[in-house]
């Protein structure tokens, strides 16, 4: 359209400067101070800039499109889990109820099992269970005292190697590539039982409440040692006393069977509580970032239309200078 008006303007004045002749001047041969690549620069720089602001809008509309396809997938697998971690929360509460959960004890040797998630772009349910896991570590720890670790996922394994690298006796990943069951649960459960002595083992890991809400939660499982020479003193244990003991087996038999039944049971249900926890956190980043992205989108689109605008403003106001110039030169 700019071009066009330009053309009109030249042929509209061209017949009325060719009438009237012009007295040829000398031409002083003179050097632009720019050199031909700054020259072209700044011809082309505003069409660069539109085209700089249009690439930015694609990129971050590309954005867009992965952050949203991320939240629907996070949301299908969370409706997946969700049912199932509710059903296991039943598996480790009369056990509860039986031996008790005593986090407070005072024990020589502790291992602290984190369970976190092998992906990122979950929120801060990594770096919880992180925290957790070095304040139980700073509680537990004295002299005569010996704390190790059992970790769980790759990124509380990337964190915990900076400091904690010599206290790390087993580590485990990709553990949710599969969907969980119980029979792949106690395999690992038998796993660390086999590589770890201790009196306590403390699993940290996060609860599920809701899509935008999980809370770090303790698990305490004790040793069959532990939870007799506790029966004996009259510690902090559940209803054990209560239960007479018959057949052959004896009460430290029965109790071994029933803390390895524990420990399988109370993994199984942190590790779904914490799948539970890593997807709704992941849909709540997911939100988050499509929310930001559009955001980021209308100020992009403002600022191209206001270059584009002003582009086209500079072009007219040339066009029009150029029309006056001939208009003046009658």
């Amino acid at each position: 359209m700019a071009m066009a008006v330009f053309r009109r303007e030249g042929r509209r004045l061209l017949p009325s400067i060719a009438a009237r002749p012009i007295a040829p001047r000398p031409i002083a041969a003179t050097r632009s101070p720019l050199s031909s690549d700054q020259e072209e620069g700044l011809l082309g720089l505003r069409s660069i800039s539109t085209q700089v602001v249009r690439n930015r809008m694609k990129s971050v509309k590309n954005i867009q499109k992965i952050t949203k396809a991320m939240k629907m997938v996070a949301a299908s697998k969370l409706r997946a889990v969700q049912g199932r971690a509710e059903n296991s929360r039943g598996l480790w509460q009369p056990f509860t109820a039986l031996l008790g959960d005593n986090p407070s004890i005072d024990v020589k040797k502790s291992v602290v099992v984190t369970l976190s998630s092998d992906k990122g772009l979950c929120g801060g349910i990594n770096s919880t269970v992180v925290k957790v896991s070095r304040a139980l570590y700073k509680l537990n720890s004295g002299p005569e005292k010996e704390v190790q670790f059992v970790i769980v996922g790759e990124k509380a394994k990337a964190i915990m190697l900076r400091d904690s690298k010599n206290d790390i006796v087993l580590s485990v990943t990709e553990l949710n590539k599969n969907p969980l069951n119980y029979a792949q649960v106690s395999v690992l459960a038998d796993d660390i039982l086999k590589n770890v002595e201790f009196d306590a083992l403390r699993i940290v890991y996060n609860k599920f409440h809701s899509v935008v809400a999980f809370l770090p939660t303790v698990s305490t499982v004790l040793s069959p040692e532990i939870i007799e020479k506790e029966s004996e003193i009259g510690g902090k244990l559940g209803d054990l006393d209560s239960y007479e003991i018959e057949g052959g087996e004896t009460k430290g038999e029965i109790l071994q069977n029933l803390a390895e039944f524990q420990f399988s049971c109370v993994m199984f249900n942190a590790v779904l509580e914490n799948a539970c926890s890593e997807m709704g956190a992941r849909m709540s980043a997911m939100d988050s970032s499509s929310r930001n992205a559009g955001e980021m989108l209308d100020r992009l689109t403002l600022t191209y239309n206001r270059t584009r605008q002003a582009s086209i403003t500079t072009e007219l106001i040339e066009i029009i200078s150029g029309a006056s110039a001939l208009e003046a030169a009658k």
